[in-house]
């Protein structure tokens, strides 16, 4: 056995056989260890279903690589991966069904997915035995089905061993040391012992500069030997098998089989399976397992049926294939399938960790094991994928997660596989948990919460004597119930004032000696100087996006670098990391993240200044938010009434306002003091879904949608923010890099009930040039705006095009940056 490699893959389940197979065609010398056979752990059970359905721009481009990379494996290894291209057939009981559909086209298109919509009608013509008289219409892809998950298993397997991998089974990994360069993996040969697998006294080390864990439901006990904490917990999923249909047969006679049938009304799959059914449902009450790991004499195991928890998915079976009704049932499956919070896997580096990637969390691991091979080797080897892969970034879970938290999450997630995902769906389990102070005085005043990174703030405020399920209630495709307030909010902010919560911002402290210097080369912008402010990227070597900074230098070598609330663990990772290794050259850098520690309030409006003026403690209150004492982009501690606050003049909304960032402690007194100086001067309270429409109408980008690791600062349109006179990191593979598309701003003539949600395909003459990337209503111009990116040559100012929504083409136009006041004079007003 080998005991020097390149890269070590730990588990020989789909996902690890495909990243083994991708990282050893890259040119990697790789290894796989497997503790038990392969496709021994949730492979074995799994129904291989390959649907290509998925609101996830990073997802969507991984299931698209599985599936063709999947029909490509017979030539190249001369083993059938067991793929039946059957189709996938999404079924539609309601319009906001096929809204959901019609949404999801338009991020297919943009990925370039190919599906169709058929009728009740089409559907009775081709496929008689499906009763459809109550549906609304279907989605369907004729290019995916499902698949033979031990054959695409052991096919990956053989390509991979032709690329030169070791594949060794029976091997359990007990540990994990760095060295400084590479990895110490201690391993114990297990042995079987009265139908057990049992650690025998054999044992042995594999130094690895790099492993990859790919370890299904063993994720958590692999998460205990790295010292890090998982949100990947498994949940019981249940599927079974019928006896042969004899109506099913006596079509098939003459007949294609029918294509993977998805009725998400119903919450269930089926597809046939030797002339009769396999019934796959999503329901209620399906129970997290192994929180703490996975028993020792649990195998290619499964567990008891519980078919009175799936008796109304079953009894819909029947209602939508009538010819079920009388089929006895031949086999059943219950096993357990790895989930997340959000459902989407853990890809990525490991926090804290070098050269250690994680490929784990994975509910829908037969879909994603080849896409995830490609594009997780392609983040090893060459730096980056690419396709931005934060959304699927381990850390976007932080150490705040329990364990009880995942679990409860990932049995929600669990059963909302099948319920209509709006875009502004929030998901209420393990909620409220991360709360700023005033979290109730804005719940009293109608605040409606949505959850981001544990935290719970305003996405808007709706009546004060709403429902408990108001919010739930508001959701839709087109405009919900809560638009209207949303509305209210934004022209607040635009004629009087309004207060943000902001608290969830992820806050740093950079100091010590080598802290200019690092900051130096970190950014792409200039540093500011002491008592100022800029905004500024940190790129990733391969010169795309990594972070947006706002950077407040309060010393010489002192500085508060504010970013996203997502993304907190996901900032601190790379700012550690990155802090570490230039030490040596730049001296000591002390980093502490003290998001927790500060509480932040953002009044913005032509009002902000006259409010705080009346609660300042100033010798002269008149003069103290002047532009000459305090001017736009600076810093300055003042104190509101007996409240200390570093507040920052800036605004996220294009307004003129500042940042208050106020002791956490101190949070309920100041909002009291900010509510009611406020009221004389019409200020409202304001959520992030008002926000995001400001933030459009004054083209500011937002990490996550316009920001991201696919696309450089100056594709991002942010050459202002860039010095190229200075060395920073990620600068040369920039310029290298060149400008591939751009970033615009457009305004929509668009559908009177409908606003784009940032998933839209931007179209040239019925093709598609570019896709939104963010999209709402502009309470300045009374319609709809967006962000997105275009080709170079179709970014031009006046540039007419369309986008894609509810299945048609609305007119686009490109407009200058920051459409609402250009030239700043609302921000940099003085008074």
């Amino acid at each position: 056995m080998k005991t020097h490699v390149k890269a070590l893959v730990v588990g020989g389940g789909a996902v690890g056989t495909g990243i083994a197979y991708h990282l050893a065609k890259a040119g990697w010398d790789t290894m796989l260890l497997e503790r038990d056979e392969l496709t021994s752990g949730s492979t074995w059970h799994a129904a291989g279903l390959l649907p290509l359905f998925n609101m996830s721009y990073a997802t969507t481009h991984i299931h698209k690589y599985s599936v063709d990379f999947y029909k490509s494996l017979e030539a190249e290894t001369g083993l059938n991966a067991g793929f039946a291209v059957v189709g996938n057939l999404r079924m539609a009981q309601t319009q906001d069904r096929m809204d959901e559909y019609m949404l999801y086209s338009s991020v297919a298109e943009t990925c370039d997915v190919y599906h169709e919509f058929l009728t009740p009608k089409e559907m009775k013509e081709r496929w008689p035995l499906l009763r459809t008289d109550d549906l609304k219409g279907a989605l369907f892809h004729p290019q995916d089905g499902y698949i033979n998950p031990a054959d695409v298993t052991q096919a990956m397997a053989k390509g991979a061993r032709q690329h030169g991998v070791t594949i060794e089974r029976k091997w359990q990994v007990d540990g994990y040391k760095w060295t400084g360069s590479e990895w110490i993996v201690s391993i114990t040969k297990m042995v079987e012992q009265g139908g057990n697998l049992v650690a025998s006294e054999e044992t042995a080390e594999i130094r690895a500069e790099h492993v990859v864990t790919a370890t299904g439901n063993h994720a958590q006990r692999t998460a205990r030997l790295l010292g890090i904490k998982t949100p990947a917990i498994p949940v019981e999923h249940q599927f079974i098998v019928t006896e042969p249909d004899p109506m099913l047969q006596e079509y098939r006679k003459n007949n294609p089989e029918h294509p993977v049938l998805r009725d998400a009304d119903a919450k269930w799959y089926v597809r046939e399976e030797r002339g009769g059914w396999i019934l796959g449902p999503y329901e209620k009450g399906a129970p997290a397992r192994f929180e703490y790991g996975v028993p020792d004499s649990f195998r290619a195991d499964l567990f008891p049926l519980d078919l009175e928890r799936i008796e109304a998915e079953y009894m819909s079976m029947i209602h939508r294939l009538p010819s079920s009704e009388t089929v006895g049932l031949k086999d059943d499956f219950n096993g357990p399938i790895c989930y997340t919070p959000d459902g989407n896997p853990l890809v990525g580096p490991a926090p804290g960790l070098r050269n250690m990637w994680l490929a784990e969390g994975f509910s829908f691991g037969i879909t994603a094991a080849g896409g995830t091979g490609y594009y997780l080797a392609q983040m090893m080897v060459e730096g980056e994928a690419e396709i931005d892969m934060a959304s699927l970034d381990p850390k976007r879970y932080g150490n705040w997660m329990t364990t009880e938290y995942a679990a409860r999450k990932n049995e929600e997630c669990y059963d909302h596989v099948f319920i209509l995902h709006h875009p502004d769906e929030e998901r209420e389990a393990c909620r409220p948990l991360r709360t700023s102070p005033a979290y109730d005085r804005q719940k009293a005043r109608g605040a409606q919460f949505g959850q981001i990174n544990g935290w719970d703030r305003p996405n808007y405020y709706g009546p004060v004597d709403a429902p408990a399920s108001f919010d739930h209630d508001s959701r839709s495709f087109r405009r919900g119930a809560w638009w209207k307030y949303a509305v209210e909010e934004a022209k607040a902010v635009r004629e009087t004032a309004g207060l943000i919560d902001a608290t969830a911002f992820t806050k740093h402290l950079v100091r010590g000696p080598g802290a200019t210097a690092f900051l130096d080369w970190f950014t792409c912008n200039a540093l500011p100087k002491v008592g100022r402010i800029n905004l500024t990227y940190a790129l990733t070597p391969t010169g795309t996006t990594r972070t947006e900074y706002t950077i407040v230098r309060n010393g010489e070598n002192d500085y508060y670098l504010v970013s996203a609330g997502a993304w907190t663990a996901y900032d601190a990772d790379y700012l550690r990391k990155c802090a570490e290794d230039k030490a040596a050259e730049f001296g000591h850098i002390d980093i502490h993240d003290v998001t927790t520690q500060w509480g932040v309030f953002a009044i913005a409006g032509p009002k902000s200044r006259d409010i705080l003026k009346e609660i300042i403690k100033d010798a002269d209150p008149e003069t103290a938010l002047s532009n000459k004492r305090f001017p736009w982009l600076s810093a300055r501690k003042i104190e509101l009434g007996m409240c200390p606050v570093n507040a920052i003049r800036v605004a996220y909304t294009g307004e003129l306002g500042w940042e208050l960032h106020h002791p956490i402690e101190m949070q309920n007194y100041l909002f009291d003091l900010l509510e009611e100086a406020g009221k004389k001067h019409g200020m409202k309270l304001v959520g992030g879904r008002a926000q995001n429409w400001l933030r459009q109408e004054k083209s500011y980008r937002a990490f996550g949608t316009e920001l991201g690791r696919d696309a450089t600062p100056m594709e991002a349109g942010l050459d202002r923010f860039i010095d190229l006179s200075k060395d920073f990191q990620g600068k040369q593979a920039m310029i290298d890099t060149g400008v591939r598309f751009k970033c615009v701003t457009v305004l929509i003539d668009g559908p009177s009930d409908t606003d784009p949600w940032g998933k839209e395909a931007l179209l040239k003459d019925g093709k598609k040039v570019g896709r939104l990337t963010s999209g709402g209503y502009s309470v300045a111009f009374g319609k709809q705006i967006g962000m997105g990116y275009v080709s170079p040559d179709l970014a031009a100012v006046g540039t007419k095009l369309k986008v894609r929504m509810l299945r048609q083409e609305w007119d686009v136009e490109v407009v200058e940056d920051s459409p609402f006041d250009p030239s700043n004079e609302r921000i940099r007003v003085n008074g």
